[in-house]
């Protein structure tokens, strides 16, 4: 018999979601770290293991782990701060640039079509005038808000190296916690966790690396300035799939807009980043991540959303190894199916657009021809 009516229950359930997202919100600056040091502790997992396995102690492996890690990320953001530098000092060249094309805008519209009161064409001017007067103060303050970012992170190669180190240690105090008779399920729940996740994040790191050669090298061939830096900036947004490529492009796009000689610039970059988010998502990423996550688009779009919303950048990046954490542990837990059956993928493969799919459409058809 149940003691409360649905209606209370539906508010005690609001309101604790309410109340946990408010309190994650709160807590972001403490919680965030930790959890991007468990993924992270998943990336360099492997490499741990590789010298464990070479008769290597544990504390010896973890943090020769973190320190190639470390080496390789501060490499890349000393090569990218000193190819930025050049790019910063340009600024006024790019301004002038700039409202001159404005200008020819501006004069273009009005001798094809006779527009003279063109005040959206003056706030389009005004706006990109603001914009690389600022530009250099822009570009220091991001490299300040990221070095602020990783002053914060400090702790960040602490936890890698704590999770690394005790990870038995967690994975048995699970299995103490976990009833006798689902400890089998708790050990599946925890390899898959391993597997996934490690995959996931080496996966993608693998492909940012590579669209960082190809989005430098199209963008050389396209022939924008400072391609370097827009190819690294614009791969390292592909950390957050399905936004990454157009947040990402969009960036060398509109700086070919604003300081192109030709619009044929940008419909250059244009037409490259279009290549690009093909070889991405039907080459790099299926052949590199898999299909690993077992998440249909849906819940990654929204959960990324939702992310940003609640941590922002960090919570963009995190949530989708999260949340095929989540789909792992639903698909193990007989009572929690339902909500595997939403996260996942099943339900859907008959509409999806398969050579399988493709073929049957042109059986029917031809079937329904003959018929007719």
């Amino acid at each position: 018999m149940n003691k409360y009516p649905l209606s209370v229950k539906i508010t005690y359930v609001l309101l604790s979601i309410i109340l946990f997202v408010f309190a994650i919100i709160q807590a972001r600056e403490f919680l965030y770290p930790i959890v991007l040091g468990l993924l992270f502790g998943y990336l360099l997992y492997p490499i741990a293991c590789f010298f464990e396995k070479k008769g290597m102690p544990r504390i010896l492996a973890n943090i020769l782990s973190i320190l190639i890690f470390l080496i390789v990320v501060a490499s890349a953001l000393i090569f990218l701060y000193k190819q930025a530098g050049s790019f910063i000092d340009d600024f006024p060249l790019y301004k002038q640039k700039a409202l001159r094309n404005i200008d020819r805008l501006e004069s273009e519209l009005e001798n094809q079509f006779g527009l003279s009161d063109l005040r959206l064409v003056e706030l389009i001017r005004l706006r990109v005038k603001s914009l690389f007067e600022a530009g250099s103060n822009v570009f220091n303050n991001a490299f300040q808000n990221t070095a602020g970012t990783l002053f914060r992170l400090a702790v960040l190669p602490v936890y890698i190296f704590l999770f690394l180190f005790y990870r038995t240690k967690f994975a048995l105090f699970i299995l103490k916690i976990v009833p006798k008779e689902k400890r089998i399920i708790a050990i599946h729940v925890l390899r898959d966790y391993s597997h996934v996740v490690s995959r996931y994040m080496g996966g993608m790191s693998s492909v940012v690396l590579i669209l960082a050669v190809l989005n430098s090298t199209g963008l050389l061939i396209v022939g924008i300035e400072h391609a370097i830096v827009f190819g690294i900036i614009s791969a390292l947004f592909n950390f957050i799939p399905y936004f990454g490529t157009l947040m990402g492009g969009s960036i060398p796009f509109i700086f070919a807009v604003l300081t192109g000689e030709s619009p044929l610039l940008a419909f250059h970059v244009l037409i490259l980043f279009i290549i690009i988010q093909f070889i991405e998502n039907n080459i790099l990423t299926p052949n590199i991540v898999g299909n690993s996550l077992r998440l249909n688009p849906m819940v990654i779009i929204v959960g990324i959303i939702a992310g940003g919303m609640v941590w922002g950048i960090p919570g963009m990046f995190a949530i989708v190894p999260i949340l095929a954490m989540l789909n792992i542990l639903a698909e193990n837990v007989v009572t929690l199916h339902p909500y595997a059956f939403l996260l996942g993928i099943r339900g859907t493969r008959k509409h999806a657009i398969t050579v399988e799919n493709i073929r049957g459409f042109f059986r029917n058809f031809k079937n329904r021809s003959k018929r007719s």
